[in-house]
């Protein structure tokens, strides 16, 4: 009887150490601003939380937090990349199928950068492939204002590849487009520190800054060689 009310006591002493979803939430907001999401990490007493599409880490007692890569020690795998790669709001891209789709890719490129329509090129070179470009017109007010036009027409996809490698502009966007996406695409950018283009990030959560070419490309989905 002594040794269950101790073991007892011991639990309840466990437990009130630890703080639970909303106090760790209540600590981090209050030294990093608004989570806008929190869940459990998959390794123990730790939490994932998510700031301004960054992801940390907070310990339970709301005492530690933890900025950089979670990695799966066995597989290798780098999560946090993968759970970033994941968040990326793909409603906010043009979308790309060749053939079955099975390797996922995203861009983020501005429609006047050279290295860019290079990209473009090669990737039409790639077959099993679905590409989500996000438009980044950072270069000027000449590539917002191509930017909106492709986001604005019927089929954004087309106008994209058409510009980037044919050089065949579409239409003016018209001024009743709806430029939500195209403003929202531009803003994640920022939040992701996207200093140039193109940006290329992989389903495995590899990130690549600046372009590289359809035979480097295809090694990341296919790792192995086989």
């Amino acid at each position: 009887m002594k040794l269950s009310l101790l073991a007892a006591t011991l639990a309840c002493v466990s437990l009130a150490a630890f703080a639970d979803e909303a106090d760790v939430k209540k600590a981090v907001e209050a030294k990093l601003g608004k989570v806008e999401k929190i869940v459990k990490a998959p390794m123990a007493g730790v939490w994932e939380v998510t700031i301004d599409g960054q992801i940390f880490y907070a310990d339970d007692k709301a005492t530690y937090l933890i900025f950089g890569n979670l990695l799966d020690m066995k597989t290798g795998r780098n999560i946090t990349a993968e759970r970033q790669f994941n968040a990326l709001p793909l409603e906010l891209a043009v979308k790309q199928v060749r053939g079955s789709g099975k390797n996922v890719m995203a861009t983020f490129e501005d429609p006047n950068c050279g290295y860019c329509k290079k990209l473009a090129k090669d990737l039409l070179t790639l077959k099993d492939v679905t590409v989500y470009t996000f438009l980044l017109p950072v270069l000027g007010d000449d590539s917002y204002d191509k930017s909106k036009a492709i986001w604005c027409a019927p089929d954004k996809a087309k106008a994209w590849v058409d510009w980037m490698t044919a050089g065949k502009a579409p239409p003016a966007a018209p001024a009743k487009c709806n430029t939500a996406g195209l403003d929202k695409s531009a803003q994640l950018g920022g939040k992701l520190r996207i200093n140039g283009t193109p940006a290329i990030f992989f389903a495995s959560g590899e990130r690549v800054g600046g372009y590289i070419p359809a035979a480097e490309i295809e090694k990341r989905f296919n790792p192995t060689g086989g």
